[in-house]
């Protein structure tokens, strides 16, 4: 399984650094469209390779993608954890009312029933 993870990292290297050589064209990513640059007077633009603007979004799509996950699951994660500390409370409570009927009897006979 090692090597075939190895073998798929592989490939997606080479796919990314082909897809990245063929893709060195510099472009342009401005802010805001032209008329609304002019009319607010803010025009932020910046010039990259193509390559770097594909990658980028999407590891910023996958970055999202993972956060809006992560707070969708919140609740489950919460609830998950006050259903852990709920049986952590029983199994103490069952721990005490099994030493609380065992007080009195043979030691050995105490671990036999606590162990069923």
């Amino acid at each position: 399984m090692r090597y075939l993870r190895y073998a798929f990292l592989a490939i997606l290297g080479i796919v990314l650094v082909s897809i990245s050589l063929a893709n060195r064209q510099i472009v342009e990513l401005k802010l805001m469209p032209d008329a609304l640059a002019e009319l607010l007077g803010l025009n932020f633009s910046t010039s990259l390779p193509l390559f770097i603007v594909v990658l980028g979004g999407v590891v910023a799509g996958l970055i999202i993608g993972f956060l809006w996950e992560w707070l969708r699951e919140h609740k489950h994660r919460r609830d998950a954890s006050t259903k852990t500390g709920e049986v952590r409370k029983l199994e103490r409570e069952v721990k005490k009312l099994k030493k609380k009927q065992n007080e009195g009897k043979d030691d050995v006979l105490a671990l036999l029933d606590e162990a069923s």
